[in-house]
């Protein structure tokens, strides 16, 4: 825990705080052992509670390298829960973050001081965006420009369980941030970071359409490959059927095949089989079957 002063308020700040710490702190405040239980669950989605003294916030920041093969909340995002005043601004979080460290500069109420802290948290989904958008580039390559075998299905779901992540927590945090009031002098800044979260939204959306493109040409190109296999197997075997029926035929034992005893037998039968070769091979051309 820290605790730093303005000089109009206080920021109190925990990091991974045991139940007491935050009993004993907020019992001045009236706040319900519920309320203290959202702030301490892992996974728990951002939401905006009016509290009789104290307005409450949770919000998620992303809180892993853009590379990493998560595709939980828990495991991608880390949560920080606010309660503030006039006079007050909690922070209670699991893990730490170095934005909050690096906030340095003079804040004249706690609200001004949330709404930077909300700031920070959406710039840490600018590094997740970007890299996904570098990724689906090497996805395309792939697929496009002949490197099918290139193509990774584990990594695109990955990936994508990565981005319906960001775009779940993002279109709750504008929920929420569409919910909360603020002094007309944070208005102005509230509304760049609505419109930094669309944008955020949006690359993730764009991300997700572009996957289940990229997944439907894979598949398609995935199934004209066997496709070209089949038919290339059922050329062969229209050529080869009727002569292996030719060769059964004169393969079986019987006492009385003219056949077998004319002088010119077995090379009539090569004509024979030469010929209906030919007639395939002209009937294919003509339908443009090869």
């Amino acid at each position: 825990m820290f605790v730093k002063k303005y000089s109009t308020f206080e920021w109190v700040d925990f990091k991974n705080p045991k139940k007491q710490e935050l009993t004993k702190l907020i019992k001045p405040f009236g706040i319900s052992y519920h309320v203290l239980e959202d702030t301490l669950q892992v996974g728990h989605l951002p939401k905006l509670e009016k509290l009789p003294n104290l307005n409450f916030i949770i919000l998620r920041a992303y809180s892993t390298t853009p590379d990493h093969k998560f595709s939980t909340i828990s495991d991608l995002t880390n949560k920080i829960g606010f309660f503030y005043n006039d006079s007050i601004l909690i922070t209670i979080h699991q893990k730490g973050f170095k934005f909050l460290e690096d906030i340095n500069e003079d804040m004249p109420d706690p609200e001004s001081l949330m709404v930077k802290i909300v700031e920070k948290m959406l710039s840490t989904y600018e590094a997740p965006a970007e890299w996904l958008s570098d990724q689906m580039d090497e996805f395309e390559k792939d697929v496009f420009l002949g490197q099918i075998k290139k193509f990774s299905i584990h990594d695109l779901y990955f990936n994508k369980a990565k981005a319906r992540v960001c775009k779940k927590l993002l279109l709750q945090t504008q929920t929420v941030l569409n919910q909360v009031q603020v002094n007309p002098k944070n208005l102005a800044k509230l509304q760049d970071e609505k419109e930094t979260l669309s944008n955020l939204i949006h690359q993730f959306d764009e991300f997700l359409e572009d996957s289940n493109s990229i997944l439907n040409i894979y598949m398609s190109s995935t199934s004209q490959k066997t496709n070209d296999v089949m038919k290339l197997l059922t050329i062969f075997s229209a050529f080869f059927l009727p002569l292996t029926f030719i060769v059964g035929v004169y393969g079986m034992n019987f006492s009385h095949m003219p056949e077998l005893q004319h002088p010119l037998g077995y090379p009539l039968t090569l004509v024979v089989m030469v010929a209906i070769s030919a007639v395939i091979f002209i009937w294919f051309k003509r339908k443009k079957i090869i």
